[in-house]
């Protein structure tokens, strides 16, 4: 089993131009979408966070019901659910804006134990910036990574939500000894600073940086670079879609037996190809749909 820890909340998506349009809820929150596609894909995933007992709480539940998703871990609260505000620009990409005083997400407290069968836990987005629930999750990862389980690790920058720029980078660099599979975008890599060989050095057995249309490229412990163009799509917008790359490296991964540095290690210029290739192709069908829609097994050729 996948865990997947971190926020759900709902994203207000506006449905034309201008600053009074209206805005659509959805489903949304990095780790939360990240749980959804690996649902979808058929990977056994958990969700492990705090989320609101309030209609939109229950929304989100249904949700990751509805994917296939245990949410025998996540959390209660009566607080209400963060929302994030989305802004479309050109070429769809997507900037938000949060409303997040006093929600359920931001509560959440380490649990005492995961399922059994957890084999690899992911984090990132929000929930490792709103105290006091990022030190929490901060506990969580650091316990796992303790116990030799895999963890991957999506920053996935809100800079909005960051108060202080140079104690979030150090609180990042941090946590990279418990780290063993680091993702992030190109802008997330240049707002944090420093190249993938010095984060690699830390302790991640790969890293995997987003390049929007143009693809993905994995850096590797040996050196190794491996790149993938970008799938040609018409893009809605590009709602989901780091979160959709999350979810498709996973499953991936645990699809090859090689949640484990050793086995990412081992995997060479081949798997490597194929890996990123299926997860620029997943990207690229979310991309296609507007808001967070990660694709289902059937719409993709095995990884």
């Amino acid at each position: 089993m996948i865990v997947v820890a971190g926020e759900a909340l709902i994203d207000l998506v506006p449905q034309g131009v201008g600053a009074l349009i209206g805005l659509q809820p959805a489903l949304g929150g990095g780790p939360y979408n990240t749980a959804v596609a690996l649902g979808r894909l058929g990977s056994p995933t958990a969700f492990c966070s705090r989320v609101s007992a309030d209609a939109f709480g229950e929304a989100l539940l249904d949700g990751l019901r509805g994917a296939g998703v245990d949410v025998s871990s996540v959390q209660r609260g009566a607080e209400p659910t963060t929302l994030a505000v989305a802004s479309i620009g050109a070429g769809g990409s997507a900037s938000y804006s949060f409303y997040v005083e006093g929600t359920a997400d931001r509560l959440f407290t380490a649990p005492a134990q995961l399922p059994d069968a957890t084999r690899a836990v992911s984090f990132g987005t929000c929930s490792l910036v709103l105290e006091p629930g990022a030190s929490a999750y901060e506990e969580l990862m650091r316990t796992v990574a303790a116990r030799g389980v895999f963890t991957a690790l999506d920053p996935n920058i809100r800079a909005g939500l960051i108060p202080d720029a140079d104690a979030y980078r150090a609180r990042f660099k941090s946590w990279l000894p418990s780290v063993s599979l680091l993702k992030l975008s190109e802008e997330d890599a240049l707002w944090l600073g420093g190249t993938p060989r010095e984060w690699l050095a830390s302790g991640p057995a790969a890293v995997v940086i987003t390049r929007g249309g143009d693809g993905l490229t994995a850096f590797t412990r040996d050196g190794a670079v491996h790149s993938v163009p970008g799938e040609k799509v018409e893009v809605v917008d590009t709602i989901g879609a780091g979160d959709t790359v999350n979810a498709a490296l996973l499953h991936g991964l645990a699809a090859r037996d090689a949640l484990s540095a050793s086995a990412v290690a081992d995997l060479g210029p081949e798997g490597w190809t194929e890996l990123l290739r299926f997860a620029a192709r997943a990207a690229a069908i979310t991309c296609s749909r507007a808001g967070a829609e990660p694709p289902y097994a059937s719409e993709l050729d095995a990884p």
